[in-house]
């Protein structure tokens, strides 16, 4: 199985990527700070070991608001490699009284609010997200994945995703326009519906959270393989999603350049039939 994909179908990525929520803050999005330039050195050792796939939002931002995802990608690796594919998520808007989903007429602000953040013209993908943790059953996207389209006629976005969506959520989008890539929760469940249509329809399919979210993974099946492998519990974790499908997109996320180290190897590791049929 490739260890590339064309994203959009013209965007040519390392299916191991590198997710952003976790360099703002020590606790996720929304903890409290961590050093800015540990981030910044996460984020050039990224690219230093392969990463040309970057998922990022404008909300992914400290507790106090003064450590920000998109404007620790932009002071690191601005000018950006031309290889380089940023993506964002918009639909969630962040008040001091909670979270909030977008209207239609929210998303080019939301848009904009990135492409400033990052210093760019031009999205490579924007993903609508909608609901929280779980896809909302039953709420139509139209209007909002329409607003999205439209910005994407203008220039603005090169390819549209969905986050956090069931397969309903993808018809109603692909009636629109077309889909590039579908995020929803790596332990969601539903999801292999999800995935097979993605797969069907060459759409990528990114989970967020792929090892845990930060969260020790406590599996006998996983560890027995990493035994075997000399690897460790999460490096098997990546390399098990990556087997799933070939449409299948990790973005680990860290903020500690030890960890970052140890997620990009996974791309090394080869699982054996033996392997799968064990984690299966």
């Amino acid at each position: 199985m490739s260890n590339r994909f064309r994203l959009g179908g013209d965007l040519d990525v390392n299916r191991l990527g590198f997710g952003a929520m976790r360099l703002p803050s020590k606790d996720g999005m929304g903890g409290p700070a961590r050093d800015p330039e540990a981030g910044r050195a996460v984020l050039r050792r990224a690219v230093e070991l392969g990463v040309d796939h970057i998922d990022t939002a404008d909300f992914y931002v400290s507790h106090d608001g003064a450590v920000r995802a998109n404007s620790l990608i932009r002071e690191a690796l601005y000018p950006y490699p031309s290889n380089l594919v940023i993506a964002t998520k918009v639909g969630p808007i962040i008040r001091p009284d909670g979270l909030h989903q977008g209207t239609p007429a929210d998303m080019r602000g939301l848009v904009e609010a990135n492409l400033t953040g990052l210093g760019v013209d031009r999205f490579d993908l924007v993903y609508l997200r909608i609901g929280a943790m779980t896809p909302p059953r039953g709420e139509s996207l139209a209007e909002r994945f329409e607003a999205l389209a439209a910005l994407r006629e203008e220039g603005l976005i090169r390819h549209l995703g969905l986050s956090n969506v069931d397969t309903g959520h993808l018809a109603e989008a692909r009636a629109i326009a077309p889909v590039a890539a579908v995020q929803n929760h790596a332990a969601q469940s539903g999801d292999a519906d999800v995935l097979a249509a993605c797969q069907e329809s060459g759409i990528a399919f990114v989970p967020f959270f792929p090892v845990g979210g930060g969260r020790e993974l406590d599996d006998e099946r996983l560890a027995k393989v990493a035994a075997r492998h000399g690897a460790t519990v999460p490096q098997i974790g990546l390399a098990r999603l990556l087997a799933t499908s070939p449409v299948a997109l990790a973005i680990p996320g860290t903020g500690s350049l030890p960890h970052l180290e140890d997620n990009m190897a996974a791309a090394a590791i080869t699982l054996t039939d033996d392997d799968l049929a064990d984690l299966s």
